[in-house]
């Protein structure tokens, strides 16, 4: 593998592949790379054999899971290709590969045309402020259908959509294609287009699209515009500058086509990517802040300014150790150099750079203004970190990731993994920012929260298969509470007169409903029936009993307790035997005090599409939820705001991914505990005294 070459700024291209699952970005990497010689063969996702899809998981389930890098010679330029995910699981490592590049080839597949993928990449783009294409792939499938594709394009997303290219379709088979631009014909011979006559099927839909392109391109320049309308030509210099500035501006959003697995008009698309789309300096300033103040400050995407780079994202690997992933926004980055990291106030060494091809590490010795590159080993540097020079310390905006909302709890399989499995999902968490791992230290379960259930089930089998831990994902375990509803005088006695010295302790306590969290107790004892001394024997035995309710053996909330008698022995009474007397106390008292089981619950904002809200109102119905209120929201959403059960929020993300096909989300928080319903607390009682009988029979 050759080295790479060095590069200006003005000569790189950051290009993400944005699209829905399935789409073909990944076969389009592949030909990109076959193409520019930086390998060579293409890989198929079929056999698991491609450049950007080389972690195991990948490659056993054939889906991209991570964001990957491709850089690539073409042209005079270094592109860097970032390949994501499209499944919606992995929307994390889209985010991070959205925030480093400056343009977005969305791709979309000729049968089928636009889905949510299709929708959600867009908006990630504009998001962000950057130009995009679309790439109509797997031109070659039977019922392909560019014309249907591009019209439901036009509809979604407006008349800056324009086509580049007509595909020329044979009996069902796609032979070559028009350039809309210069009002050519190509036909393909194996992957190569060549230059071909016009045929007459074609010919009008390209003259038609091609004063739809240049009405565009003159859009663009005023200058431009007169010489439209007097019907002279453009330069090739006014045409190049002008679909450049209406790709900025977002006014002109063209529409390629081919099929990336055959390698189809893909060098096209490679063309037009150098030629069109910006290198890191033609976007303008680099905003940042300045360290301490918070004051903005615009850098320059120029290997001489001060240096800036985000770190974008983290690889854990097991023979290397951590992998830093970061994009260079300003000045050089230089190996062998120290550099400081404002958020956790250190320097960091930096050893040998490189950039990354896949898993592959080419190794150079700076990295510029607008390149990506990685580095290993650093000590105190994670993802949405800056690095900077310490003369001049300033932030990048960070990666504004999705929270993690469906949670599930994992139970270790042997002893040996029990005493690992922290770490390793430590580990997890360190590279996938949307995942979270928690202790849960009443019901004592290992928490781990993710996007969707694919996105756990990856986590799960990469502590496997990187750190050698076995988990059993599981439900997790719903912290109910108990507490009392009537006020009760309840005695206490606990008396023992059988050899050696006796034990003696007696109490009357009042049970009530009490307005702290913990318990409160007092004592109005009269007289000294109870002795002073053992009043925090009392209070202990209580205390220690607490943890347990005597339903379905949850934490007693809420709970006032008054020692208002009881009487004492000379000799046989102590601490342990008042312990024991309260203890006998509050099983009686709380039996009879009409004890109630209390459910958490959760506040919850949903927001969702117009057409969606019956339905989901509908099902939080279900769930026992109260609606608090609607909110309309920009771009035809709603805002859903309700309260419900917790335990009906642990999967709720799966289920509203399916109601809305992927385009509702939520964000949820603990709010307060309330009384179940009697027929859900009868269920949870008998499936608390379930499991306590099957433990005891184990025991």
């Amino acid at each position: 593998m050759h080295r790479m070459n060095s590069y200006v700024t003005e000569n790189l291209r950051n290009v993400c592949l944005l699209g829905h699952g399935d789409t073909g970005k990944t076969s389009l990497a592949e030909a990109m790379l076959f193409n520019a010689g930086a390998s060579d063969r293409m890989g198929k996702v079929a056999e698991g054999n491609t450049t950007t899809d080389f972690d195991p998981e990948e490659v056993r389930r054939r889906i991209s899971i991570n964001v990957a890098m491709a850089p690539f010679e073409w042209k005079d330029a270094k592109v860097n290709l970032i390949d994501t995910p499209g499944y919606f699981d992995f929307v994390g490592e889209v985010m991070q590969g959205v925030r480093v590049a400056d343009s977005a080839v969305i791709v979309v597949p000729a049968k089928g045309g636009g889905t949510v993928g299709t929708e959600k990449s867009w908006s990630y783009a504009v998001k962000m402020g950057i130009p995009r294409m679309f790439y109509v792939s797997k031109m070659d499938e039977e019922n392909a259908d560019f014309g249907a594709v591009l019209d439901g394009l036009r509809q979604r997303f407006g008349v800056s959509v324009t086509p580049m290219q007509i595909p020329i379709v044979e009996g069902e088979r796609y032979v070559g294609f028009a350039d809309v631009l210069t009002k050519k014909a190509y036909r393909f011979n194996k992957d190569k287009a060549e230059a071909a006559p016009m045929p007459e099927q074609v010919a009008a839909r390209v003259d038609e699209a091609h004063e739809g392109l240049k009405e565009v391109i003159a859009g663009s320049d005023e200058a431009l515009m007169d010489k439209f309308f007097s019907e002279e030509p453009f330069t090739d210099d006014e045409t190049l500058s002008g679909i450049r500035k209406a790709l900025l501006d977002g006014s002109l959003v063209p529409v390629y086509c081919g099929c990336g697995a055959a390698n189809l008009s893909v060098r096209e698309l490679m063309d037009a990517v150098v030629d069109y789309m910006p290198s890191p300096d033609g976007m303008g300033d680099v905003k940042a802040e300045k360290v301490g103040s918070g004051e903005a400050v615009a850098l320059k995407a120029d290997p001489d300014a001060p240096l800036s780079a985000l770190v974008f994202k983290t690889v854990a690997d097991q023979f290397v150790g951590k992998i830093t992933i970061f994009r260079v926004f300003s000045g050089t980055m230089k190996a062998d150099t120290l550099v400081y990291n404002p958020t956790t106030e250190k320097a960091e060494k930096l050893a040998q750079l490189f950039v990354m091809r896949g898993k592959k590490q080419i190794n150079v010795d700076k990295l510029i203004a607008g390149d990506i590159g990685g580095v290993a080993k650093l000590q105190n540097t994670t993802t949405n970190d800056t690095l900077c020079s310490q003369a001049t310390q300033v932030t990048l905006a960070k990666i504004e990731f999705p929270e993690a909302n469906l949670t599930m709890a994992v139970e270790p399989r042997t002893k040996e993994d029990e005493d690992k499995i922290n770490a390793s999902l430590q580990r997890v968490a360190e590279e996938d920012p949307t995942f979270r791992t928690t202790i849960n230290p009443e019901t004592k379960q290992t928490l781990i929260h993710g996007i969707g259930e694919q996105h756990l089930d990856v986590a799960i089998n990469k502590i496997k298969s990187k750190f050698g831990v076995s988990v059993n994902l599981i439900d997790a375990k719903v912290p109910y509470r108990e507490t009392i509803k009537k006020k009760v005088k309840v005695e206490g006695k606990h008396k023992k007169q059988s050899g050696g010295r006796g034990q003696y302790g007696h109490v009357w306590i009042e049970f009530e409903r009490g307005e702290a969290e913990e318990l409160t107790f007092q004592e109005t004892v009269f007289g000294g029936s109870v002795p002073r001394q053992y009043f925090p024997a009392v209070e202990k035995g209580l205390n220690e009993c607490i943890n347990k309710g005597v339903l379905a053996g949850y934490p007693v909330v809420n709970l006032k307790a008054t020692l208002v008698d009881g009487s004492y022995h000379d000799v046989d009474s102590s601490e342990m035997a008042f312990k024991i007397a309260a203890s006998l106390a509050y099983k009686k008292g709380l039996a009879m005090a009409g004890p109630v089981l209390l459910e958490p619950i959760a506040h919850i904002e949903v927001v969702i599409p117009d057409d969606n809200m019956g339905e989901i109102i509908g099902d939080l119905n279900k769930r026992r939820g109260r609606i608090l209120g609607m909110n309309p929201q920009d771009g035809g959403l709603q805002q859903v705001v309700a309260e419900l059960p917790l335990a009906e929020t642990f999967k709720y993300a799966t289920d509203l991914r399916s109601m809305t096909q992927g385009r509702g989300s939520f964000i949820s928080y603990f709010e307060r505990y309330e009384e179940a319903p009697p027929m859900v607390a009868q269920k949870i009682i008998d499936d608390a005294r379930k499991t306590m009988s099957d433990d005891e029979d184990e025991d």
